[in-house]
């Protein structure tokens, strides 16, 4: 029997062979595709969002409120100029006034400026603070007490900035970043990238400067940004720590955004997990805050209220975020934030978490993590099997032609 006629005969054995073997190569890489894919919606299901569909839907003029057909009424009493509720996990917002309205964001800004600045350095690098890094703090800022000459530690400067809001804190940081001009610039690109298109910023720890503004939407575009990062969401999460002192070894700093800490008067939301709270004489009180419960995470956005009460802001925000964990899972989004959160959360820098700090018990990462590893099994696997195919055809080839050649060494045998 000639090679040819063996191969012909088989023909069809060989072909369903190699579709068998293309097929099961073919699955695990499907798989893959659409393990992305799902990982893609999950962390930012908003991607595919048009930019001014959402402007159009939440409204870019003033005055208006917006809430999703199928909500519980929105609160009485809500004052404030502008404000978003919104869903952490899928980006919805779920009802919102003037949520694109620019607005002075006070210290709410300072969660842009750890968005773009806390990758960059290790919790634990240790850095000597100079006079020039201290100079041209505005009067009246907030402070956490750096002194000059002293040594600090990266994550000391952060608790510095979200437990104290300390603009001396941020100027620090902002030196270690190559300045506090090249620092605004590069916020200011980092808005940009995230979607957030009414930030304009001056001054990177949200100090009033002429120009600079932001809106509850772009806020709560950076505060979901924030708590998709491990380090962000445990130092916004903090209610006292430790902070090195120059006469002594060290003094407590509480954190200053009350719907976490429950001071002044006020009880500690049930289920709060931070962000970031702020106050300057322009933009009045402003308040990024986020909660948990039942699995839910929601954020709200609260600027400048005007009702003139006390706690005002967080009065406001708590009753907002009661109504959204009423309304999510029953009201139709009115919108959705068009940016990614962030991707992965990072690994915090410095390992375990300082004995010092105590977070909220409910605190940690609450952006979706979609790993890829499953995936690039599911790819392995598949050229795993393909080989295997490969070097099956090979022996059968092999066994082929040696089939053929003892038939012509045999007597009778092959034609």
């Amino acid at each position: 029997m000639a090679l040819e006629t063996l191969l012909s005969r088989n023909a069809g054995v060989l072909a369903v062979i190699a579709a068998t073997g293309l097929t099961l190569t073919s699955i695990p890489a499907v798989a893959h595709a659409e393990q992305v894919a799902v990982g893609r919606r999950a962390v930012d299901p908003g991607a595919g969002a048009a930019k001014g569909q959402v402007a159009d839907q939440l409204g870019d003029r003033t005055g208006r409120t917006v809430a999703g057909a199928g909500a519980p009424a929105l609160p009485d009493g809500v004052s404030a100029r502008a404000w978003t509720v919104t869903d952490v996990r899928t980006g919805d917002v779920l009802a919102a006034r003037n949520a694109h309205q620019r607005l002075a964001p006070a210290s709410t800004l300072k969660t842009l400026f750890a968005v773009t600045v806390l990758p960059k350095f290790r919790a634990g690098a240790v850095h000597k603070v100079t006079p020039a890094e201290l100079a041209g703090i505005g009067p009246g800022s907030s402070l956490v007490g750096i002194k000059e000459g002293r040594s600090y530690q990266v994550a000391d400067l952060w608790r510095g900035v979200f437990l104290r809001s300390g603009n001396d804190a941020v100027r620090v940081l902002a030196a270690m970043n190559g300045g506090w001009t090249a620092t605004a610039r590069e916020m200011q690109a980092r808005a940009r990238q995230l979607g957030a298109r009414d930030t304009s910023v001056k001054s990177p720890d949200g100090y009033d400067s002429p120009g600079q503004v932001s809106s509850a939407y772009d806020l709560s575009v950076f505060g979901r940004a924030g708590l998709a990062n491990a380090d962000f969401a445990r130092y916004c999460a903090t209610t006292t720590a430790r902070f090195p002192s120059k006469g002594s070894p060290s003094f407590e700093i509480q954190n200053t955004n009350r719907l976490l800490s429950g001071a002044n008067g006020l009880r500690r939301y049930p289920g709060i997990v931070g962000v970031k709270n702020g106050y300057t004489s322009n933009a009045g009180n402003t308040l990024i805050a986020a909660a948990e419960r039942g699995g839910r995470t929601l954020l709200v956005t609260v600027l400048n209220p005007q009702s003139g009460a006390s706690n005002a802001v967080y009065h406001e925000a708590g009753s907002l975020l009661d109504w959204g964990f009423r309304a999510a899972g029953r009201a139709r989004p009115v919108g959705s934030l068009v940016a990614a959160p962030g991707g992965r959360a990072a690994p915090s820098a410095d390992g375990a978490r300082s004995g010092a700090e105590r977070p909220s018990a409910s605190a940690r990462p609450v952006a979706a993590q979609v790993s890829r590893e499953p995936g690039r099994w599911s790819q392995t696997t598949g050229w795993a099997v393909a080989g295997g195919f490969a070097v099956a055809l090979a022996v059968g080839a092999v066994f082929g032609w040696r089939m053929y050649v003892r038939g012509r060494r045999t007597p009778g045998g092959g034609s």
